[in-house]
């Protein structure tokens, strides 16, 4: 099933200490431009563990409630692990520009992991523009992407 952004559910998104700042600017710059979004924490930049914000971020994505999620963390590394453990979750660690587009286009990912200690916050919100508005190429992709499940 390809991943098709529904405006009218939220944009789930979570973080751990390393992206608390650059997750509470992207709300409000996502809030600005009309988008309901659900913050599933930090709520601080004291240290956390990231799976522990990671999973419900994924989960909510995963059953539907959210049109998409956004990770963050030092290198986002951790955050698209463990989403990735979630089944219909198709997880894109995205440094730049050129990977969120082919995180769309040809992984058809549902959540984009940016690593907040590697990238302005000028680019997230760019990468988060292009995976919004980015369709899924599918033909020989669609064949790759259905090959992930581990059933």
């Amino acid at each position: 099933m390809s991943f098709v952004f529904d405006s009218s559910k939220p944009i789930a998104i979570g973080s751990d200490h390393a992206g608390f700042e650059y997750k509470t600017a992207l709300i409000s710059w996502l809030t600005a431009k009309g988008y309901q979004v659900k913050d599933f924490g930090t709520a601080s930049p004291d240290s956390v563990d990231y799976p522990d914000f990671a999973h419900p971020t994924a989960t909510s994505v995963e059953t539907g409630e959210a049109a998409f999620g956004i990770l963050l963390c030092g290198s986002a590394n951790g955050v698209a692990m463990t989403a990735n453990k979630h089944q219909q979750i198709r997880a894109g660690l995205c440094w730049q520009n050129d990977v969120a587009l082919l995180v769309r286009k040809h992984n058809d990912a549902n959540m984009i992991c940016i690593p907040a200690r590697f990238v302005s916050l000028a680019l997230a919100e760019q990468m988060i523009e292009l995976f919004m508005t980015t369709e899924f190429e599918g033909g020989r992709h669609a064949t790759r992407v259905g090959k992930m499940a581990c059933s």
